[in-house]
């Protein structure tokens, strides 16, 4: 997710005149730089906040909650600390030297980048809180309902403090001394407020079957993604499935890549502009008649055998295409990479945003056999029957996340049962 450069008191909690300074990051750009902008109309800037402010409102399931990305704000926020150059405002277009005052304290564009940093982690914290909220919903532990209340009154409380620090910067009222004081008791209670919600959630995990969870990929970005620990071996059959649930148009992206060294397209699943979803075998393809991004969960299986090149695909458990002649004869390398969220360009890598996945997706298994029909539709209706994959078993212990794609509990088949 692009980083959020948030300055100005909260919108009511009785802190006075709303004003907000938001400067747009990409992750991979300066955010030093960055931080040294602000311009442009108070209206539109307070425009782009309320827009901002109710995208997360209605996507707080997919603001990234990892600690990852904190450890990387962080890492960027000791650059600012330690950098000795940036471009200042009003300064022509050379680049001059700004560093710390002499007490040791963060330069204003750097104590800015604090803010900033703070208040990301703040709503990394409040995402957290929500999917224990969820998790409580569901189980209706009075104790779970208590702490999390508990520790929501203190998130909302540092945050008041942050945005009334944001304001005394902005009027010169804070003195360094003060500026580093009031910075290490944030940091302090941000610190304990994260062992607490650690804590919360690992709770929920342990109280949670290991398969049933979903990723949650909110963005187009080409850094979000998970890996599958475990590579695939030789195949001379398959069955993929997986629950996939997305709105994204034009094509819901990339579901899953695997790559071998030598050919990046060994085995994709892709369903990129206006074309129909398809499946790549060796960079041979074969067009699927799948139609799901209503927004509602599905179920969807493709199988496929090297005899012939035989493919059969299901839909919710009914067949709903199939064919042959899809890359005869050629069995699935091994050794490869499995990548969730991102079609590989080159072995582990080289993602496009363009063609990456939008959506939520679960229960991914593969066999390295043809399904029955009945044994999809078992797995399209969630029968406890069902058979995991002997080859990749969805389970969280198998998958690494990367780039602020979340997990989060699994519901179609909860809502299905």
């Amino acid at each position: 997710l692009p980083l959020l450069l948030l300055l100005g008191p909260a919108l009511g909690q009785g802190l006075g005149q709303t004003r907000f300074i938001c400067t747009s990051v990409p992750l991979d750009g300066d955010v030093c730089a960055a931080s040294a902008l602000g311009t442009g109309s108070a209206e539109e800037l307070k425009g782009t906040v309320l827009q901002l402010r109710e995208t997360v409102l209605q996507q707080k399931e997919t603001i990234m909650n990892q600690k990852e990305t904190i450890r990387e704000l962080t890492a960027k926020l000791g650059r600012c600390e330690s950098q000795s150059v940036l471009e200042l405002p009003g300064e022509g277009k050379g680049r001059k030297g700004f560093s710390k005052n002499t007490m040791g304290d963060l330069s204003r564009p750097a104590a800015a980048e604090t803010l900033s940093q703070l208040g990301q982690t703040l709503q990394s914290l409040k995402t957290r809180l929500e999917n224990l909220e969820q998790f409580s919903r569901m189980n209706s532990s009075s104790q779970t309902n208590n702490l999390k209340d508990i520790l929501q009154n203190k998130i909302d409380d540092l945050e008041k403090q942050v945005l009334s620090r944001v304001n005394s910067l902005e009027e010169g009222k804070l003195s360094p001394r003060n500026e580093s004081e009031e910075r290490g008791k944030i940091e302090s209670t941000l610190t304990s407020l994260h062992q607490r919600i650690s804590d919360l959630e690992k709770g929920q995990k342990d109280n949670r079957p290991p398969d049933r969870f979903q990723l949650t990929f909110p963005l187009r970005t080409n850094y979000m993604y998970a890996k599958v620990k475990k590579s695939l071996p030789e195949m001379y059959a398959f069955s993929i499935c997986m629950w996939i649930k997305s709105s994204a148009s034009p094509g819901m992206g990339t579901p899953f890549s695997y790559a071998v060294p030598g050919q990046a397209n060994e085995l994709v699943l892709i369903e990129w502009g206006n074309n129909p979803m398809e499946i790549l075998i060796n960079d041979k393809v074969a067009k699927l008649p799948f139609v799901i991004n209503d927004g509602k969960w599905h179920h969807i299986c493709v199988t496929w055998t090297t005899r012939d090149g035989v493919w059969e695909a299901y839909q919710d458990g009914t067949q709903t295409g199939n064919g042959e002649n899809l890359a005869p004869y050629h069995p699935i390398k091994p050794q490869g990479v499995l990548v969730l969220g991102q079609e590989q360009d080159t072995l582990g890598g080289g993602f496009d945003a363009t063609q990456a996945f939008v959506g939520e997706l679960a229960h991914f298994n593969v066999w390295d056999r043809k399904l029955s029909p009945g044994e999809v539709y078992g797995l399209a209706t969630c029968s406890s029957k069902a058979l995991a994959g002997n080859v990749i078993a969805w389970a969280e212990a198998n998958i690494d996340i990367y780039g602020g794609a979340t997990k989060w509990t699994f519901e179609a088949c909860r809502q299905l049962n």
